[in-house]
């Protein structure tokens, strides 16, 4: 799995989970769902997401090579 489908599966699940939570717990937890969105909103102006990190941290690789900025630096050499 790459990072890119972790990080939709990631956001799939809070998104579904927390509306879940909100029918038949409380309302409350649309909060999360706010969240999510609002970090998805962001990174695609930054380009940055702290899931990115946490998802490369268990060991899930780019999509492409060309998304690190070794594999770049490699090939120019």
């Amino acid at each position: 799995m790459t990072i890119e489908r972790g990080l939709r599966l990631m956001a799939g699940v809070v998104v579904t989970l927390s509306a879940v939570l909100a029918y038949v717990h409380s309302p409350f937890w649309l909060i999360l769902t706010i969240f999510a969105g609002l970090n998805l909103f962001q990174s695609a102006f930054t380009n940055w997401c702290p899931a990115v990190w946490i998802l490369s941290k268990f060991g899930l690789r780019p999509c492409c090579e060309c998304d690190r900025p070794e594999s770049a630096s490699s090939q120019t050499a």
